[in-house]
């Protein structure tokens, strides 16, 4: 009997965690930039914000290359990498997009910039640049192409301590993973 009860202990316990988590809202963006600029200051790094979607395949191929072995310290050692989900569809609207996000892209100049859009920010949210920086102040998303690649060099070695042996191992990276082009 005592088993029987035990196992419908776990059973209810296990059932309300799972609905509590389905009714878990995603963090505003307001909270989730607190928190970054803190550690921000706290560590001398600016921050790298990089608004998403989990639609969106050129944000992945993104976190892909920050996240890689032969660059994700690089990236960590001198940023405090933040997320924002925004532009979501559908149902995923609620469960993933957080609230504020949309305000904040417009507001760091990425209203009508496609994913993935960045900024980086310092630990007051002063913005240093974003990457709206191809011709005709268009975004350069994942940087791909050769231009796009030196344009978000540029805006690393701008926002960052990165040196010029990492900032040319970041490209070398890049360039190597780049999206071939269809034939």
């Amino acid at each position: 009997m005592n088993r029987k009860l035990t196992s419908i202990f776990f059973l209810f316990i296990f059932s309300f965690g799972i609905i509590s988590a389905q009714e878990t809202k995603p963090l505003a963006a307001d909270e989730i930039m607190k928190a970054s600029y803190a550690k921000s200051g706290e560590t001398n790094k600016n921050v790298f914000l990089i608004f998403h979607a989990s639609w969106c395949s050129w944000c992945k191929r993104l976190d892909k290359a920050m996240n890689s072995d032969e660059l994700k310290k690089l990236f960590e050692d001198n940023y405090i990498i933040t997320h924002l989900d925004v532009l979501e569809r559908n149902e995923k609207i609620e469960l993933l997009e957080n609230p504020g996000g949309k305000e904040l892209m417009a507001k760091l100049g990425g209203e009508k910039s496609g994913l993935p859009f960045y900024a980086f920010l310092d630990n007051k949210g002063n913005m240093i640049a974003n990457s709206n920086v191809m011709d005709k102040e268009s975004n350069i998303g994942h940087p791909g192409s050769e231009e796009e690649i030196a344009a978000f060099v540029k805006l690393l070695k701008l926002s960052s301590k990165l040196n010029d042996e990492q900032l040319s191992k970041i490209t070398e990276y890049l360039k190597a993973n780049a999206p071939k082009p269809r034939s």
